[in-house]
């Protein structure tokens, strides 16, 4: 009996393992076709995106064809949401882990499997509705636009007379009239800008002007040159306005009975106008080949006669190929006063209606805003104004957002804009529509832009080149195509911020929305929305969306107030619906994140940027353990929070390129500083956790307790960063390390991130020990661009520390007393900023050395000396000196040969008793200001050399400029020189006698 229950037993578990076997190998090849499905679909995905790029440049755009691209469109959103959903999921996992997770795999199964059948749908409906032949060009046709841009172009409009640009003309004028070196050849001169700003106009006044073109040229042309033209055609308008009808039909008779080519057309040209003097303008140019084909082609290679051609372009880099920099002359928006005046000839209204009708002036005032003083949508817009009653201007105006796409009276500027959008780049298309995020009027900084692009996917990747380095020649190309507006740049001439035109923006925004790409919601758009969007962007909305498919989005972004957050997202910002959101941007949100909301992170497992870099509500003080599931994370930005230590995950976010973490470095309740009443908090804690206490109130104090104590009371920016830290090989921007707080083991790790760019330290309180591995751990980061150091310093100069050689910015914040030598080797520094470090003449001396300083920041007694001299050779190439609070300095001397390059001077909390001497040596010198509490002896001295100077820089002073004026200049005996030197009476350039410094 008992051999046969055993032998049943047997039986069944041989059967039970046959059928589990037999599962297991179901289930394999279930998974193998699985990775089959996922193939197809990234193969059907490539090509999607392959077509919609082909359909944008489809010649002729019928409606049928934009609506299968839009069908086209949401289908390849949804497959790449089903591919990321599949590698978050279940691509990562081990083969068990996936054998084991099949509920999410019999999911995404699913899912590829609908996804298949869409595709097959959309294309039987191509297909049974006359199939679309894809004929994509390289170019769209703008034969038919151009014509319509032409005529509604300022040059064409009668009224658009050349308000506002009689200093252009003038200054356009000078350049024309220079005599060009005897050096046989054409003078090329090049108007850039962007479309709208009113070249053409300023370059057909000048063409038109009989005084200063026509008598001089007799040989004169004006070609209008498009993306598309033909070089045959174009010839031939040349011929026939240079040389006249005759002579082209003089040209054609002799090319009878043969094919016409441009060869010979170029050749019957250059002929004739070898010995001529003309002057010919090619409007709108686009790129430099066709320019280089033109010049060749069209022009004799010499001519002595002082003959001219403008090019106007919007391309940076056009103009440049056409001629040397100063021959190109960058046009610029109007002047306000000058727009007003352009606005009000517009509607047909005049100065003095405008200051007796306050009602007129708000109108005419907003429209000039709006239309951002730009030329052409000050003329198109007015001219929509003219039409109207006046009694509808304010109502009108108000609506001009949503006028531009729907009334065809500013057809105009969308037809330009478009032109300049779809003569973009395939990968620059979706990086413009990308402002569309953004705010009318906001500057956006350019590391913010790019890091979104990156982590959107839109920046593709280069051979030799990091993804950082594409993304930065993604902005400058848009800079220098003039589609975005430079508003900040820094010494270097590297843009930081931009603007985006409001009509420019207006007309990305409404393509963003025919898109489904962005939508943005204001305060004056619906807040019921159907549609799928890839990206929302919130601007000071208080009120719920109804209606929007959250499961798509890619990107949330929150600008200023956002008090109704909760009808929106639940209880946390971190809501699941945002099952496939890649960016969190809240750095310019205000509103409350608490610890709640960090908490939930984790349930948005595809992030990719993860801002919440709050100033005004920092209520966290920690990061989840789990936050290493965010395996795709490539930025975390919690600057100003309450989080002291990060976790050991962190080392888990192996695509980690930014990390960005600081907490407050002071407290507003537990100050160390003031025992008294960090005891009555402590004590009086019970009862600040009951409700008799505000919720926001209880929420900041728990963080800022939180922060206390992990912190051991550290008023520092720092954070603890820890061990595992070297496995972030990716990691390009590291701050800010609390040196105290970290452990030596992880401090050296830091020597093994080869590619990090920018480090940001603070070293007060930490062990000698620690600060030595410091020094070893930078020394090893030959990439490192940027440092910055805040605490005692004076353990660098006997550390025989040598800082990276290509080490670009450097920021001490501390007492050093001595300057290494070794900060010799820094050949390529261009800023420097230091603060509290107590250096005297001898570390000037090495800073004057080296070749490429642009800017020197001296802040907080930086610098002990009584008198600052930057003598003969010294800073060859320095450009910006700042000098802020520096109690103990009295004079500043300039010497002959100093800072060659220099060109604005700031100071700040400092009283010179010797004064500024040497001003006249600086040539370059653009801008000298004095600002608060900074008094100067003999400033009427300084301001007669200002006076002289013949660059006529600007001085700015205080309002009152008696609280500047030190009166007469103090002798420095020789023992009040920081380096030993005496000082003489020598009398300035006005004969009067005044103090400097030798």
């Amino acid at each position: 009996m008992a051999e046969t229950v055993l032998s049943m037993a047997r039986s069944m578990l041989g059967s039970a393992i046959s059928k589990a076997a037999a599962a297991a190998g179901e289930e394999m090849s279930l998974l193998m076709g699985v990775q089959k499905e996922i193939w197809f679909m990234k193969d059907e995905l490539g090509t999607m995106q392959a077509f919609l790029i082909a359909a944008e440049a489809m010649k002729k755009k019928d409606l049928l064809l934009k609506v299968w691209a839009e069908q086209v469109r949401s289908l390849s959103y949804d497959i790449e949401d089903c591919l990321d959903e599949f590698m978050v999921h279940v691509g990562n996992q081990s083969l068990l882990q996936q054998l084991i997770n099949l509920k999410g795999r019999h999911r995404i199964t699913v899912k590829i499997r609908n996804l298949k059948s869409r595709v097959e749908e959309v294309s039987c409906r191509n297909t049974r509705y006359n199939s679309i032949k894809m004929e994509a060009s390289n170019t769209f046709d703008e034969t038919d636009s151009m014509d319509d841009v032409c005529n509604h172009s300022p040059s064409n409009i009668e009224e658009a007379k050349l308000v506002g640009f009689d200093t252009s003309k003038k200054e356009l004028l000078d350049k024309i009239s220079i005599d060009a070196d005897d050096d046989g050849h054409c003078w090329v001169l090049c108007v850039v800008g962007m479309g709208g700003l009113g070249k053409t106009t300023l370059v057909r006044k000048i063409f038109e002007s009989k005084e200063d073109i026509e008598k001089k040229f007799q040989y004169r042309a004006w070609i209008v040159v498009s993306q598309s033209f033909s070089m045959i055609e174009m010839l031939k308008d040349m011929i026939n306005q240079l040389l006249g009808g005759l002579s082209l039909m003089e040209c054609l008779e002799g090319l009878k009975g043969k094919a016409i080519r441009a060869h010979d057309l170029g050749t019957y040209l250059r002929d004739q106008l070898k010995e001529q003097r003309y002057f010919v303008v090619f409007d709108d140019l686009w790129n430099t080949h066709d320019w280089e084909r033109i010049k060749k082609i069209a022009f004799p290679g010499t001519n002595n006669k002082r003959s001219r051609i403008i090019v106007t372009t919007r391309l940076d880099d056009v103009a440049n190929s056409c001629t040397t920099e100063p021959f190109v002359y960058r046009l610029k928006l109007l002047e306000k006063e000058c727009a007003i005046d352009l606005m009000l000839m517009k509607i047909r209204k005049n100065k003095e209606d405008m200051e007796n009708d306050d009602k007129l002036k708000n109108i005419v005032t907003e429209l000039v805003k709006k239309c951002g003083c730009l030329p052409l949508a000050i003329v198109t817009i007015g001219a929509m104004f003219a039409n109207k009653h006046s009694s509808k201007w304010e109502e009108m105006c108000s609506q001009l957002p949503s006028e531009l796409e729907s009334n065809p009276s500013p057809e105009a500027i969308r037809r330009v804009v478009t032109l300049s959008f779809n003569h973009l780049p395939s990968h620059l298309k979706p990086c413009f529509l990308y402002l569309s995020i953004f705010p009318e009027d906001f500057e956006i900084k350019r590391w913010h832009l790019v890091n979104r692009w990156i982590a959107e996917g839109l920046v593709r990747a280069r051979v030799g080149k990091t993804l950082s380095d594409v993304g930065e020649s993604y902005f400058d190309e848009l800079i220098s195509r003039s589609m975005i507006q430079p508003s900040r740049v820094n010494v270097e001439g590297c843009v930081k911020r931009c603007r985006v035109h409001d009509i420019m923006r207006d007309i990305i925004v409404s393509i963003s929305k025919e898109e489904k790409f962005v939508y943005s919601i204001g305060d004056n758009l619906p807040a019921i929305v159907v549609d799928k969007f890839r990206h929302v962007s919130y601007h000071g909305n208080n009120y719920p969306i109804v209606g929007m498919n959250f499961s798509r989005v890619r990107s949330l972004t929150i600008f200023g107030e956002f008090g109704q957050r909760s009808m929106v997202f639940g209880s946390s910002i971190c809501s699941p619906q945002f099952t496939m959101l890649r960016a969190l941007d809240l750095e310019n949100a205000d509103l409350p994140l608490t610890q709640k909301d960090i908490n939930n992170i984790g349930l948005l497992r595809h992030l990719t940027y993860l801002n919440m870099s709050t100033v005004r509500w920092p209520y966290f003080y920690a990061l989840p353990r789990y936050i290493g599931k965010l395996q795709n994370l490539q930025v975390l930005d919690i600057r100003y929070s309450e989080v002291s230590i990060l976790p050991t995950d962190i080392s888990k976010l192996l695509m980690l390129r930014i990390l960005r973490c600081s907490k407050a470095g002071f407290y507003g309740y537990f100050d160390p500083d003031e025992p008294i009443e960090c005891l009555k908090y402590t004590f009086g804690m019970p009862l600040l956790l009951t409700p008799l206490v505000g919720s926001t109130e209880r929420k900041r104090i728990i963080a800022e307790l939180h922060r206390a104590y992990s912190s051991h009371w550290s008023k520092t920016w720092g954070v603890r960063v820890p061990t595992g830290i070297s496995k972030l090989k990716e990691l390009q921007v590291l701050e800010v390390i609390d040196m105290k707080l970290t452990k030596s083991k992880a401090i050296q790790e830091l020597g093994e991130l080869h590619r990090l760019q920018k480090l940001w330290v603070t070293t007060k309180g930490a062990q000698d020990s620690k600060l030595k591995i410091l020094c070893e751990a930078i020394e090893k980061l030959s990439s490192l661009r940027s440092l910055r150091v805040d605490g005692t310093l004076e353990w660098l100069a006997p550390s025989n520390f040598s800082p990276p050689p290509l080490l670009r910015k450097l920021k001490l914040n501390g007492c050093m007393s001595v300057l290494p030598e070794s900060f010799r080797d820094l050949k390529q520094l261009r800023k420097i900023y230091l603060y509290e470090s107590k250096l005297d003449g001898r570390a000037i001396e090495i800073l004057g050395r080296l070749p490429n300083l642009m800017l020197l920041a001296l802040e907080s007694d930086a610098y002990v000396g009584k008198k600052l001299p930057l003598k003969e050779k010294e800073f060859p190439n320095l450009k910006v000196l700042c000098i802020w609070h520096m109690a103990e300095l009295r004079g500043i001397r300039f010497e002959k040969g100093a800072s060659p390059l220099m060109e604005r001077i700031e100071m700040s909390w400092c009283e010179l008793k010797s004064g500024i001497v040497g001003i006249k040596h600086l040539e370059q010198l653009k801008e000298i200001s004095l600002e608060f509490r900074c008094k100067v002896a003999a400033l009427h001295l300084l301001e007669e050399e200002v006076k002289a100077h013949p660059r006529k820089p600007a001085l700015w002073l205080p309002e009152d400029r008696n609280d500047t004026d030190l009166g007469s200049p103090v002798v420095l005996t020789e023992d009040e020189g920081s380096d030993g030197e005496a000082t003489e009476s020598i009398h300035n350039d006005a004969g009067e006698c005044s103090q400097v410094i030798v």
